[in-house]
């Protein structure tokens, strides 16, 4: 068991806090600052443990997520370093070859673009000590990636990253069929990230990642339709 469980709210409008609350041990805390990286950041600052591990409000864990993380954390090596997991997106067709690329371009591509391992926000744990290291230095901007920007920041620090490709945590692939415009915007956050920090890959990451995504992705809506053509049940948007 986790030694506590924090939910941010930044504002939410729907039923999210009611539902949080439901659970005893859970503690909810506000953060009106708008913005994924102010919400992070009033979590990690509020967390008393020695490890922060931090999802997202979509995330489904794996039963042993927490046993996972804790078995990783004990070796005495451990605590001088971030840790990362995979992706798995459960609403798309061909959910494994989806969540595959999604994988290769965050982890691979990225290790290629940045010389160093990245985190994801999704599937994620940092000691509380290496994140007071960073924490007046990440970027507070909502137009960039804040856990790319902490992992940059971390490795700068020099602090290493690892990466498990095995811990999958259970996600929705989103904006990809019910908004194009919020997509290209999202995508353009990734190599606006690696420009900011002074790293001259972006514009790769900008050509192979962004426009290369963003032409590929109405495949997903087309097989999509195609399924629900032959009686298939819709996917959730």
């Amino acid at each position: 068991m986790p030694f506590e469980v924090i939910v941010i709210d930044n504002n939410s409008s729907d039923n999210t806090v009611a539902k949080a609350k439901a659970y005893g041990f859970v503690t909810v805390l506000s953060e009106q600052h708008q913005g994924r990286v102010f919400a992070r950041n009033a979590g990690f600052q509020a967390a008393r443990g020695d490890i922060i591990a931090r999802i997202d409000a979509d995330t489904v864990l794996p039963p042993d997520w927490t046993t996972q993380l804790s078995t990783y954390f004990d070796r005495p090596d451990a605590l001088q370093t971030a840790w990362t997991g995979a992706a798995h997106f459960y609403n798309v067709r061909f959910p494994h070859t989806v969540s595959a690329v999604y994988n290769w371009l965050v982890f691979r591509f990225n290790f290629l673009l940045i010389g160093h391992p990245s985190l994801w926000g999704s599937n994620m744990a940092v000691p509380k000590k290496l994140w007071d290291t960073v924490a007046s230095d990440v970027c507070l901007r909502n137009d960039i990636h804040e856990d790319l920007d902490l992992a940059i920041h971390l490795h700068r620090a020099g602090h290493h990253i690892t990466y498990d490709k095995h811990v999958k945590t259970i996600v929705q692939l989103r904006r990809v069929r019910s908004n194009r415009r919020e997509l290209w915007a999202y995508l353009q956050m990734w190599p606006r990230t690696l420009r900011v920090h002074g790293i001259h890959t972006w514009p790769i990451c900008w050509l192979f990642g962004d426009v290369l995504l963003y032409v590929l992705t109405p495949f997903l809506s087309l097989s999509e339709q195609v399924a629900r053509v032959f009686g298939r049940k819709p996917l959730e948007d």
